[in-house]
C-alpha cells in the first residue's frame, strides 16, 4: 500500500504476473511429466503423460491367460486408472501451493474477497 491507504497498482500487477509465470511453469512441468500406475502388485504397469496419453504398458507374461481375458482387461484398466490418479496428484502437488488453497495465497492482502 502506498501512503494514505492507496494500493500500489504496479506492485499488484507485478505480483499477478509473477503468479501467472509460476503457474505456467508448473503447467509445463506437469505436461512434460510421465507417471506410472500399476495393478496386480505390479503385474501390469502403465506409464502415462500427465496429459492422459498412455506411453507404455507392460504386462507380465504370468497374467496372460487365454481363459481369463477379462481378468487381464481389469488389470490393464486398473493400471491406467492408477496412473491417472497419480497424474492428478502430481498436478495437485505442483499447482496446490500456487493456488493457495483456492484463493490467491495472500498475494492480494487487503482486497475484499481475497
Amino acid at each position: 500500500m502506498q501512503p494514505g491507504g492507496q494500493f500500489d497498482m504496479q506492485q499488484l500487477l507485478a505480483q499477478a504476473q509473477q503468479m501467472q509465470q509460476a503457474v505456467m511453469a508448473a503447467q509445463a512441468e506437469i505436461a512434460a511429466a510421465e507417471v506410472r500406475g500399476q495393478a496386480g502388485n505390479g503385474l501390469v504397469t502403465a506409464t502415462i503423460k500427465a496429459t492422459g496419453e498412455v506411453v507404455d504398458l507392460t504386462i507380465d507374461p504370468k497374467v496372460v491367460d487365454p481363459e481369463d481375458v477379462e481378468g487381464l482387461q481389469d488389470l490393464v484398466i486398473g493400471a491406467i486408472n492408477d496412473a491417472m490418479a497419480n497424474a492428478q496428484q502430481l498436478a495437485a502437488d505442483r499447482l496446490g501451493p500456487l493456488a493457495g488453497g483456492g484463493g490467491l495465497g495472500g498475494a492480494l492482502p487487503g482486497l475484499p474477497g481475497f
